[in-house]
């Protein structure tokens, strides 16, 4: 079925309009935008203002009691996943770089949110095989390297209560996940990745135009 589109572009005006109308960050995370931004390019894998406030939301819906992330780099979408734990609840942060996580580290503790996540440096496969299956993942958030998506998303569906729910970015890839001119690595993978999940019948899902593309699984 093939309908008008209804979904808005933001320029830069429209965009700010958005992120002023929604739970502003907080002095916290607006320092650790700066910082990171300063980073220089690579300042691009940091999530949206608007995507942090959603995930935050998104994890007091659930309750959630255990929140997986792979991918952490400086520690925007930690931080804003970890406010949203239950009372008593807990994360784990899974990265390969200790230069990024540094940072992360602090904004956690200027959070007040350090007792609550555990950081495991190591490949984001190893760390997820080695988790047991009790207790149940609640949330995940799966923004790390596109061509281990598939993998992460098995291991932590595995893991996962009925009602849990995986979150995973980049699905658009800056439009270039429709462009067949595109053969990179990352690119293919985000492909075979999108189309997996659509025939997954252990999930239902829906793919939205948050930041650079945002699907969740929720586990049937």
């Amino acid at each position: 079925m093939s309908t008008a589109p209804k979904s808005l572009g933001l320029d830069a005006d429209l965009h700010a309009y958005l992120v002023a109308h929604g739970t502003p960050p907080d002095p916290v995370l607006e320092r650790l935008a700066v910082d990171t931004l300063a980073m220089g390019a690579i300042s691009r894998m940091q999530i949206a203002p608007e995507q942090g406030s959603f995930l935050t939301m998104l994890a007091r819906l659930l309750g959630a009691r255990l929140i997986v992330e792979l991918g952490t780099f400086t520690g925007y979408s930690s931080v804003c996943l970890a406010r949203g734990l239950a009372e008593g609840g807990r994360m784990i942060c899974c990265d390969v770089s200790e230069a990024y996580t540094n940072r992360a580290v602090q904004a956690w503790e200027e959070a007040g949110l350090r007792d609550r996540i555990d950081l495991r440096i190591a490949p984001g496969a190893d760390t997820l095989r080695a988790l047991p299956f009790d207790p149940p993942i609640d949330l995940a958030f799966i923004d790390a390297d596109k061509t281990g998506y598939a993998t992460y998303y098995e291991e932590i569906l595995q893991r996962m209560r009925p009602g849990g729910v995986i979150a995973v970015d980049n699905v658009l890839w800056g439009g270039a996940i429709i462009d067949d001119s595109d053969t990179s690595a990352d690119t293919l993978a985000l492909r075979a990745f999108n189309d997996m999940v659509l025939a997954d019948d252990r999930v239902e899902s829906v793919m939205l135009p948050i930041a650079d593309g945002l699907t969740l699984c929720r586990k049937r």
